[in-house]
């Protein structure tokens, strides 16, 4: 290999383009509309337009990603996580284009990535298994008849791709239907497929999780264990290395089911193995992800091994034989999703320019960030911006650090996750030094933690809520309503009188309901002229890859204004509540 397309965007396409040139390699970068001025775009040796607004019109384009590799000159595609990374046919394209495909081989992809087909593969090699269907289903007739069998709650899962995105969790009859037509929704978003299986689902467990390398000829190496039970809508949060607290059979039983699974198909590359452990301390296996993961820097901080060089190493037939079977860690490490999202308004995504951008330093800090000071966080992506590493001797010492690296930590323009990581960073329950005082588990964040609503991100310094006026202002001909320390223009801001009502914005409708960020309006789940309930779920809003819950703030008869399908902005009425 000479040149790697990278066919992703943000921290990963930087991490990739870093590893890159640490392996003599190249780098050329693609980009959506939104992207032309990001960051992976400027450190590529080459960038090229995928001339589009959304992942759909770019970097889900198959043919699009091709073109750029041959005008380019690529000889290989990389594909990060997300978007094409898991998908056969994409990796089998570029393969049959002459291309090296940097990771799995398809038909790995096929039988791993496929969670029903791995499923049947960790039952025949004896990994532990919670109850689940064996086929996708078709309907929601047969997510009913699978609860009737084995109870609820049921979890309700894509069978293609990962990162939670098509999980809906069936806890009653009644939200069998919805949450079954959310699920098929957001996978087809997501994964541009919509086949889901049904399988038990487990209350309150950890999330553990095994790296393995695989030669594509047999031997499948361990590269450590990972924790990332800190999520919210089962999306990850906070993961670190080793997962801490595993008896010694525990961690046997990750590794070696792992190991096993992924030698069953020869596997090749990068994955990760997942796993449920119940409070009870059983073990399920989850699902294999045939990409590499957002979290894989916890383990290369732990274990000295560079995942995406070993990534082009094995694209190249080098293989691993340098490699123990099982990798064990050194010390200890966290990793910190920063997420535009504000965490006391429900981990509400929103989009913006970044301003200060201060980031941790010292010598066992590492950032992979895709944004810098000034750079642009797009609605129509993920939210995530950069990640925080911090690694010590101990879980301890991890621990200590952490928490000054999140105080050097400082981000304005959009809101961010570092409030909520400076909090859990003092969370008994998190902090913990016994397995019995370690009370996280996937569903912690929604259903036990109390604190999230004194996270709403302030207002900028010398700012108060109440002491903001809003005036109209005359700006470049246009009038626009700005809000202002009320000081200021009782010291002398000179604000235009108000403009007339013909020229003046119109006032939202009696009773709105308005769009709690840009993004576009997936479905409504009440008709117009229903009666509705405080805390009604009156629909989705999809923004930043993710279905948003419109939920009602008082009791009325509803109105829709707006039709499924149409692009919102943040304010702008959608319904009204009478």
């Amino acid at each position: 290999m000479k040149r790697v397309l990278i066919a992703n965007r943000g921290e990963i396409a930087v991490r990739i383009i870093r590893a890159c040139s640490s392996y003599g390699l190249e780098s050329v970068a693609v980009y959506a509309d939104p992207d032309a001025n990001a960051l992976h775009v400027r450190l590529a040796d080459q960038a090229y337009a995928l001339e589009g607004a959304t992942a759909l019109q770019t970097y889900l384009d198959t043919d699009k990603i091709l073109a750029a590799a041959r005008a380019s000159g690529a000889d290989a595609i990389h594909p990060g996580y997300g978007f094409l990374s898991e998908r056969a046919d994409f990796a089998a394209a570029v393969e049959a284009a002459g291309l090296t495909w940097i990771g799995p081989r398809p038909r790995d992809m096929e039988l791993l990535g496929d969670k029903v087909a791995a499923r049947r593969i960790a039952a025949q090699v004896g990994a532990p298994l919670v109850p689940g269907t064996s086929e996708p289903v078709s309907g929601v007739d047969e997510v009913k008849a699978f609860a009737a069998e084995h109870g609820y709650p049921i979890a309700i899962k894509a069978a293609f791709g990962g990162g939670g995105r098509g999980l809906k969790v069936v806890r009653q009859p009644e939200q069998a239907k919805r949450r079954f037509e959310s699920a098929v929704s957001e996978a087809v978003s997501a994964f541009g497929r919509g086949e889901c299986y049904v399988e038990s689902f487990v209350d309150r467990p950890r999330h553990v999780e095994a790296q393995v390398l695989g030669d594509g000829r047999g031997r499948v190496v361990v590269v450590g264990t990972r924790d990332c039970s800190v999520q919210r809508r089962h999306q990850k949060v906070v993961e670190e290395a080793p997962a801490p607290f595993l008896t010694p059979e525990q961690h046997d039983r990750v590794c070696v089911a792992a190991r096993d699974i992924c030698a069953a198909v020869r596997y090749r590359s990068v994955g990760t193995v997942e796993f449920m452990l119940g409070a009870d301390g059983r073990l399920s296996f989850l699902e294999v992800n045939t990409r590499i993961q957002v979290e894989h820097a916890v383990t290369e901080r732990t274990t000295g091994v560079d995942l995406i060089i070993r990534q082009f190493m094995i694209a190249e037939g080098r293989g691993i034989d340098d490699l123990p079977d099982v990798v064990e860690s050194i010390g200890h490490a966290f990793e910190f999703r920063i997420n535009a999202e504000d965490p006391g308004r429900g981990f509400l995504p929103q989009a913006g320019q970044v301003g200060r951008f201060d980031v941790p330093g010292g010598p066992f800090v590492r950032v992979d960030a895709g944004v810098t000071a000034g750079g642009l966080v797009p609605p129509e992506f993920d939210s995530m911006i950069a990640k925080i590493i911090v690694w010590g001797t101990s879980r301890d010492e991890a621990l200590a650090r952490s928490r000054q690296a999140m105080k050097e930590c400082e981000v304005d323009g959009v809101p961010t996750l570092v409030p909520f990581h400076r909090r859990i960073l003092s969370e008994p329950g998190f902090v913990a030094q016994t397995a019995d005082d370690f009370t996280i588990h996937t569903g912690w964040i929604e259903n036990d933690c109390d604190w999230l609503p004194e996270l709403v991100q302030p207002l900028p310094k010398g700012v108060e809520r109440a002491k903001v006026a809003r005036e109209w202002f005359e700006v470049d001909g246009k009038w626009i309503k700005l809000g202002f320390p009320a000081g200021l223009l009782a010291s002398g801001g000179q604000a235009k009188p108000q403009p007339a009502a013909e020229t003046a914005p119109a006032a939202p409708p009696e009773g709105a309901v308005l769009a709690p960020m840009n993004g576009v309006l997936g479905r409504w789940f009440v008709a117009t002229g229903a009666q509705v309930e405080a805390h009604t779920n009156l629909g989705t809003l999809e923004a930043m890859k993710m279905e948003n819950p419109l939920i009602s703030d008082r009791s009325g008869v509803f109105a829709q204004l707006l039709p499924e399908g149409t692009a919102v902005k943040e304010g702008q009425p959608i319904a009204t509540i009478a």
